[in-house]
């Protein structure tokens, strides 16, 4: 039991990556399985736990419906898939929904997709202009019910509510130790930081890591002319001769945070790092990101991230697999999830 105790310690304060030998002695009836979308992540995962990746060949037919084969029995097994939303999101959607029926007409015990990026996150509500626009963050959630998981793990959703679609348990991870612990080791001056929010969404997640680092905060107030296009942003803080860490969920055309790393810029900061848990970089993201004032751009590896490394060398990843195998053994064994993350408000 003391190693149990020793190893949670260990999971929140250094992300060590070696395998615990608890992990290979308390892993019975388990099955992890990978989805098309990540399958270097979910290597990882099942390294960290010390046991092999399930057997599956998923492939399209010439109609290019998705055709997946289980390769092993799952009878009686508790069956993890890892699928993130990234990619070709469509198909890699489609391709665990199909993932997750399988398994569970196989006579799985229980299955819990792993979804490290959510599909379809930023459609969470309906737009205050366009009355008639979906929700389609509460159809996949329903899509995903409805195929048969029965547990999902995921990672800093964009929108918290997001858990209230489903009628299933969700856990939702927070990068924010990873976070604090890359920039400790890597940022020099980290103790004349700020830490920075592109928008007011992101407030609570700042003003934790801010609190966490003994350090101020800033916001920044923007207005869209419509999706993926900022018309407007006004500074609420003082950055003058500080190093100005930009902190959100994502990123996707990266528009915003270049635009905020140049406001931070003309407003006095020293230096600008954007962290961000899930980097998308579609688009002109990257151009962007190599024309903009940035030291860094930090990214977790939710989205495989090695061609957006070798194309910009600004682009650094930290690695959560950890994160997601600890949350994997604890909801194996039955122990809180939650207790990792007890520190986190937001």
């Amino acid at each position: 039991m003391q190693d149990i105790v020793n190893f949670t310690s260990e999971i929140q304060s250094n992300l060590e990556p070696a395998v615990h030998p608890v992990l290979r002695q308390r892993m019975p009836n388990i099955k992890i399985f990978s989805g098309s979308s990540h399958p270097d992540l979910a290597q990882k995962i099942v390294d960290r736990l010390g046991i092999d990746i399930g057997k599956v060949v998923t492939k399209k037919f010439s109609n290019l419906e998705t055709c997946v084969e289980i390769g092993e029995s799952v009878r009686g097994e508790d069956v993890y898939i890892v699928q993130s939303g990234s990619g070709e999101i469509n198909d890699n959607l489609m391709e665990l929904l199909i993932m997750i029926n399988a398994c569970k007409i196989a006579s799985a015990s229980r299955v819990t997709a792993v979804i490290p990026c959510f599909p379809y996150a930023r459609q969470d509500k309906k737009d205050k202009v366009k009355s008639r626009a979906p929700i389609s963050a509460k159809l996949v959630a329903n899509m995903l019910s409805v195929a048969g998981a029965d547990h999902i793990i995921t990672m800093d959703l964009h929108a918290s509510q997001i858990q209230g679609f489903f009628d299933i348990p969700v856990d939702n991870l927070y990068a924010e130790p990873a976070v604090l612990k890359w920039i400790k080791e890597n940022i020099p001056q980290w103790n004349n930081s700020i830490i920075v929010s592109p928008d007011a969404g992101g407030a609570k997640r700042v003003t934790s890591i801010a609190d966490r680092l003994n350090v101020e905060f800033a916001l920044i107030h923007k207005e869209r002319k419509k999706a993926n296009e900022v018309a407007a942003m006004v500074l609420v803080g003082d950055v003058k001769d500080k190093v100005a860490i930009l902190v959100d969920d994502m990123a996707d055309t990266c528009g915003t945070i270049c635009h905020a790393a140049e406001k931070l810029t003309q407003a006095g900061a020293i230096k600008v790092y954007a962290i961000l848990t899930h980097g998308i970089f579609s688009g002109p993201a990257i151009s962007r990101i190599i024309n903009a004032c940035f030291e860094a751009v930090v990214v977790t590896n939710t989205i495989p991230q090695d061609r957006h490394m070798k194309e910009c060398d600004k682009i650094k990843c930290i690695d959560v697999s950890m994160m997601f195998a600890e949350a994997v053994r604890r909801t194996h064994n039955g122990e809180s999830v939650s207790y990792l993350f007890s520190n986190v408000p937001y």
